[in-house]
């Protein structure tokens, strides 16, 4: 069985990475940036030093 990502602010399940440069996350959509929020699960951002990879919905 794999265990869940947690997101890092609240420990609820993780819908994503986003990265800035010097500082990365796993969040939960209340965490997320827009950016994030704005990508279908499964699509990827990447600009610049910025990243945002919005995970796949499974059970």
């Amino acid at each position: 069985m794999v265990e869940k990502i947690k997101c890092e602010y609240c420990d609820k399940d993780a819908a994503g990475y986003q990265g800035y440069g010097c500082c990365s996350a796993y969040v939960c959509m209340d965490h997320a940036d827009s950016f994030l929020l704005a990508l279908k699960p499964g699509e990827k951002l990447s600009s610049g030093e910025c990243y945002f990879e919005r995970f796949s919905i499974t059970d």
